[in-house]
């Protein structure tokens, strides 16, 4: 079990590596994130046809990769119902690795990150292992343990077309020496069935993905009509650590806004999550106004400070430099 209660500086959690920065899950921006210092890097992980686990936002890459304007796969277009919603477009369990390997990362918000684009076709699709493998050698370089933080995505989809995650991802960080619940790893999912699985195949960390609205598929699908907010009281967290050791939230769950955006007062929910013996991980802090309330544009900095002083564990940041100088800065 993990002592949650040590007053630990918050962990620093690269979301999709150094993106702020770089175009998303590239070896680049997870390399860039870790000489920014930060803890962890995040992987969202998808297969491919052959069974091979990549970091991808979605299985659905025309926003975050060239295969739109690659003619030989013209014909692979399709559309697809991913976790009850149509989607047009090209998918990663349609392509061999060897066929994703071809593609190029490109930026999957350039109107807000414009100066991202000018990497756009420079680097391949990474697989996990690549992901393992830079991990690794950096952790030696650096002399600092850097952990991985792996989201398996749309799992109850997968399993559904026959690409089951859970199994190839529990193999693979088996044969990288990922065990123990001390291990520098923590697997996260918004689905709840998947990470009850886990827990029995494996003693890593797990973390309960919670939304600010909706409910995980999993239970759309067995008709449980639990929502995410209802995960989120004292009693759905309490049911949460019975298999997972932390809860990945969103920001808006502990923050709340009002009908013009600015901030009232935080809830109980990191109180709550601690005398559950529960992790508390915020999602996701970004530097660009767009994404900042009201009450803090052009000060990304402040934000990290109010979510630092109510006590969080780790923080989701997409400008890991920003989220390390106010932690630094705190100390």
């Amino acid at each position: 079990m993990l002592t949650i209660l040590t007053q630990k500086p918050p962990i620093i959690i690269a979301h999709r590596g150094a993106s702020g920065y770089r175009p998303e899950h590239t070896l680049a921006a997870y390399e860039l994130a870790i000489d920014m210092e930060a803890d962890f890097i995040e992987p969202d992980l998808v297969i491919t046809k052959d069974g091979i686990l990549i970091a991808r936002h979605e299985n659905e890459i025309s926003a975050t990769t060239d295969v739109a304007i690659r003619p030989e796969f013209a014909n692979r277009k399709t559309i697809k119902v991913v976790d009850g919603e149509a989607k047009n477009g090209w998918f990663t369990e349609d392509f061999t690795l060897a066929e994703i390997k071809t593609l190029r990362a490109k930026e999957r918000i350039p109107q807000l990150r414009p100066q991202n684009t000018a990497y756009d076709g420079l680097w391949e699709i990474p697989t996990l292992q690549e992901v393992i493998d830079l991990v690794k050698h950096k952790s030696v370089e650096t002399g600092r343990t850097i952990g991985i933080y792996p989201e398996t995505k749309h799992p109850t989809y997968f399993q559904s077309i026959g690409l089951p995650l859970e199994e190839t991802l529990v193999v693979n960080l088996q044969a990288n020496g990922y065990e123990g619940s001390n291990a520098p790893i923590f697997i996260q999912c918004f689905e709840v069935s998947n990470l009850q699985e886990l827990s029995i195949k494996t003693d890593l960390p797990l973390v309960q993905l919670l939304n600010v609205s909706g409910k995980p598929y999993d239970f759309v699908v067995s008709g449980d009509e639990r929502t995410y907010v209802d995960l989120a009281t004292a009693e759905g967290l309490r049911e949460i650590s019975r298999y997972a050791q932390a809860i990945g939230i969103h920001k808006n769950l502990l923050l709340p806004k009002d009908s013009e955006g600015k901030l009232l007062s935080p809830t109980s929910l990191i109180s709550n999550a601690h005398k559950a013996n529960l992790l508390v991980h915020v999602w996701t802090l970004r530097n660009e106004d767009f994404f900042l309330p009201p009450d803090l544009q052009g000060n990304p900095q402040g934000e990290y400070e109010l979510f630092f002083n109510l006590g969080i564990d780790g923080v989701f940041s997409d400008n890991p430099d920003t989220a390390i100088s106010v932690r630094v800065n705190k100390k």
